[in-house]
């Protein structure tokens, strides 16, 4: 996405002056998210684009990939075009941030030092946790993102926690931690291997999740097993994205407050000057038919 010129034998960047401006900074914002297949972050893409249209801005939307290299190239193009500011989803944790002169805001996951507005992910696990504990279970299995990213660590942490603090030498927990990407088929993956390798009378009675993707992947494995959700197996997803009310039995999930964090970041975004405070908004647990009390399996 870098643009260069040849002058005398020499590769040189024009100056961002010089570019044709069909907006003005003060109403584009760029917006750059690793997947926008990913249901999640579409959704995610139409609030940020409502938000600025709201405040008589535009968004300029880019696809990053899940590559680190693009993402960068991505910023620094943007930063040259003329934006009020950038918002990142970052594709991990090793995303090799661009050093910009505009406001740059994190969102969802952290890019480099840049503030982060985000829901509470910690929070998000501990409500799951405590929603199954709540029904009765106390043989869970929990998928969790992967390990290079700060939002699934996060969401796994605050579950972990949560199963430690209610979890009793009178009244043990079981809790298995399995982990995987975000995917529709790690979910289904995993799952088929949690139900296919426990021993017969000691089996999980519900799986959480780090994302609604997984949670359906869960479902569709149980299906395929004949393994009846919530009757056998509880399930909880996390986001909320729309297939999660659609799908049979509608998913219990974490609900990410979308509105409210776009919101947040496209205000620090038309700030104009850097933010340097991160924003943890909680989210609400959505209770649907996916999750039931506990019941052992024949």
């Amino acid at each position: 996405m870098e643009d260069n010129y040849s002058n005398a034998g020499q590769s040189v960047r024009p100056d961002p002056e010089e570019r044709p401006k069909r907006q003005s900074r003060g109403n584009v914002i760029g917006l750059i998210v690793p997947d926008i297949t990913n249901p999640f972050f579409a959704h995610l893409a139409k609030n940020i684009e409502m938000e600025a249209a709201s405040r008589g801005g535009m968004v300029m939307l880019a696809n990053s990939h899940d590559d680190p290299d693009i993402e960068r190239k991505q910023v620094r193009a943007m930063h040259d075009w003329p934006v009020t500011g950038v918002i990142v989803v970052a594709v991990s944790d090793a995303s090799r941030p661009y050093e910009a002169s505009i406001p740059v805001i994190s969102l969802d996951r952290r890019y480099g030092s840049y503030p982060l507005v985000a829901t509470d992910q910690r929070d998000g696990g501990r409500k799951a946790a405590e929603h199954l504990y709540e029904l009765g279970h106390r043989t869970i299995a929990y998928i969790a993102g992967p390990e290079t990213m700060e939002v699934a660590r996060e969401r796994r942490d605050g579950f972990v926690e949560q199963i430690n603090d209610l979890s009793s030498p009178e009244d043990p927990i079981d809790l298995t931690l399995h982990s995987g990407d975000f995917a529709f088929a790690a979910g289904e993956t995993i799952a088929r291997g949690i139900f296919l390798n426990v021993r017969k009378g000691d089996r999980t009675t519900a799986i959480a999740t780090a994302s609604d993707q997984q949670a359906i992947g869960v479902l569709r494995c149980a299906r395929d097993l004949g393994i009846h959700v919530p009757q056998d197996v509880s399930v909880v997803g996390f986001d909320d994205i729309t297939l999660a009310s659609l799908v049979v039995p509608r998913l219990t999930t974490l609900r990410q407050p979308i509105e409210a964090i776009a919101s947040r970041a496209v205000d620090q975004v038309l700030a104009k000057t850097q933010q340097k405070t991160d924003y943890a908004i909680r989210g609400s647990l959505i209770v649907r038919e996916s999750s039931a009390q506990a019941s052992r399996w024949e």
